[in-house]
């Protein structure tokens, strides 16, 4: 664990109450403030034992100054990337069919927030990126993912096409995404059993390595005439598909 830092708003904190409350050393509720949401949120501290200070407005915008905390805070041990060991552990005790996404060399924080935030509403089981060149579990990017970077492992590693035949091996299919002529519709693929879906950075999309260590490609059908996405929207659009098929 990283050494403690404050987590605010109301999902962010309530996300790690639910899934880590063992990481949670003290909060700041704001006083007088008139919330429903607020008052569930009371309840979970509560459950959790949690230290639980009232402070004024003031106070809370003193401390937080420009965050939209929300009127509430949380002084939390934050969580840590995984690295290969811990991620094929998980898997060799997982039950079920994977959901793994993958992301080669997405460096924008804000896209990477997002993406995580629409990871852990999928289900997925781990989101996965590169060490290098890569995005990481900065400041920027928890406070975009609302409380998803504290849920969602999240696994860099060094070598990604090693790591793409590594899972493979463990029967998982690797399924990438391209605009290529190769490729087939994102809504003709079965995405039921155990997969990892592959996304590239905007503009350059999937190295070659990356996407010659994929079992399959495939594209997401568009009828306007820009045929692009931005990666969070493009990993939400898949990520759903594969729920929705598992639903």
């Amino acid at each position: 664990m990283s050494k403690p830092e404050w987590l605010y708003g109301i999902h962010t904190v309530s996300a790690v109450l639910k899934k880590h409350p063992d990481r949670v050393l003290e909060m700041k509720l704001q006083e007088g403030r008139d919330d429903v949401r607020l008052e569930a949120l009371l309840k979970q501290v509560q459950r959790a034992g949690v230290t639980c200070q009232r402070v004024s407005k003031k106070a809370m915008d003193h401390q937080f100054q420009d965050a939209n905390h929300q009127g509430v805070a949380a002084r939390c041990r934050l969580s840590q990337s995984w690295d290969e060991d811990q991620l094929y552990t998980y898997l060799d005790n997982k039950s079920g069919p994977v959901l793994l996404l993958v992301l080669d060399s997405v460096t924008d924080p804000h896209n990477l927030g997002a993406v995580l935030r629409s990871a852990d509403a999928a289900g997925v089981d781990a989101v996965i990126t590169t060490r290098d060149k890569s995005a990481g579990l900065s400041p920027v990017v928890r406070r975009v993912a609302v409380g998803a970077a504290e849920v969602v492992p999240f696994v860099q590693v060094t070598n990604l096409a090693r790591l793409l035949k590594e899972l493979q091996e463990r029967r998982i299919w690797v399924i990438g995404t391209e605009l290529d002529e190769t490729a087939s519709s994102l809504y003709s693929v079965d995405l039921k059993d155990n997969i990892a879906l592959v996304m590239g950075a905007e503009g350059s999309g999937l190295r070659r390595l990356t996407r010659e260590n994929c079992d399959q490609l495939v594209f997401i059908p568009m009828q306007g005439d820009v045929q692009s996405l931005n990666v969070s929207v493009a990993a939400g659009v898949c990520l759903f598909e594969a729920l929705r098929q598992r639903l």
